[in-house]
């Protein structure tokens, strides 16, 4: 059986995805259960039911993903008659691909589709993961919920059954083993050339961290949705979890993450960044109490028109810590500006300027 998530099971799932008046994706629960094979919907129904229990023990409102609903189907001669449906989110589907049987094709690659598509929906649905441009801003948001999902995990693993530090010690371990092709902590340390003092994830560029974390809340997730009460079984839980995320690298053409590079420690960016806030501030408390009114542009493509003769769309999207096409999208209204980012350009500008007026010429 291959569980290889391909084109056309990627299309199979996303053609009957449907959006309601408020524009939310959802799928029918009748339309899952004919492309996962459930001929008899009767049997498909236990399935929902397994699926909105294990919701249930999550902690999530379970009426936030299973809504029932009525749809109508035709009986022929342009007559229909109602038939009872869930409308279900993709969190949904993704809990009900779990339950559903292990033994079809469709179902596991299911598995695999929904598994990503919901972390992804997840990390783009946080506004402040939207606003980051640079891979040092990456590194350090991701490192920030790899901290508190790491916090999350060592809850779960405690009720199941993973008490002191040698047994979470010996269960992380699992979980970099399926991640790593076999490496333990220790292998994966020596691999990258780190010191016994380093923290691996402290070190990982914002790729290796995603796979990380994608490991992390999957884990923590199946280990309370499926109530797993034993240490042999958390463990093969996490090795499990990590060798399904890397499969999907895989299977995605990604590189294996101990083919990934190390980067600078994040605690230099953190010990760099906090540097910067603090002189920031000074500069700005300068120019709060600075009386010098202070010219106002209605747009962006105003500013920049204003800002022409002294700096580019390229120079201020360096100034402003953005990307070159977001501020060109911007300036032509193909991107509206959120009142975040407004407030961005305008610290950035006034401490840029600064800055500046800290520099001179010798010899004048």
């Amino acid at each position: 059986m291959s569980t290889r998530l391909t084109k056309k099971s990627i299309l199979l799932f996303e053609s009957i995805k449907s959006e309601d008046c408020n524009g939310n994706e959802y799928w029918s629960s009748r339309k899952l259960a004919r492309v996962l094979e459930y001929s008899d919907y009767r049997n498909f129904v236990a399935v929902i039911g397994k699926a909105r229990e294990a919701c249930k023990n999550s902690g999530i409102p379970v009426d936030n993903h299973f809504v029932d609903i009525t749809e109508m189907v035709g009986i022929g001669s342009g007559a229909e008659r109602p038939i009872d449906s869930v409308k279900l989110s993709r969190y949904a589907c993704y809990l009900i691909v779990q339950n559903a049987d292990p033994g079809k094709t469709i179902v596991a690659q299911g598995q695999t589709y929904f598994a990503i598509q919901t972390r992804i929906a997840e990390v783009q649905q946080m506004s402040e993961y939207q606003e980051l441009t640079s891979e040092e801003e990456k590194r350090l948001f991701l490192r920030r919920e790899m901290t508190k999902h790491n916090s999350l995990l060592a809850s779960a693993a405690k009720d199941a059954g993973v008490i002191d530090n040698r047994d979470y010690a010996i269960f992380q371990n699992y979980g970099y083993k399926g991640l790593y092709g076999g490496m333990t902590a220790n292998d994966i340390h020596h691999r990258k050339g780190l010191k016994k003092s380093q923290k691996i994830l402290d070190h990982m560029g914002s790729t290796e961290l995603a796979a990380n974390l994608f490991r992390a809340t999957q884990t923590e997730e199946k280990l309370r949705r499926e109530n797993i009460k034993s240490k042999q079984k958390a463990n093969s839980t996490h090795y499990e979890v990590g060798a399904k995320v890397r499969q999907t690298i895989k299977e995605l053409g990604g590189t294996m993450p101990e083919d990934l590079p190390i980067v600078e420690s994040i605690k230099k960016i953190e010990k760099n960044r906090n540097y910067w806030i603090l002189k920031r501030r000074e500069l700005m408390s300068k120019l709060n109490n600075n009386t010098k009114t202070f010219h106002q542009y209605e747009t962006l493509s105003d500013l920049l028109e204003a800002l022409s003769p002294y700096i580019s769309a390229r120079a201020l999207a360096r100034i402003c810590d953005m990307s070159e096409s977001q501020m060109l999208q911007y300036k032509a209204g193909i991107k509206k500006i959120s009142p975040k980012n407004i407030v961005r350009i305008n610290e950035k500008l006034r401490t840029f300027a600064a800055e500046l007026s800290e520099f001179t010429l010798k010899g004048a």
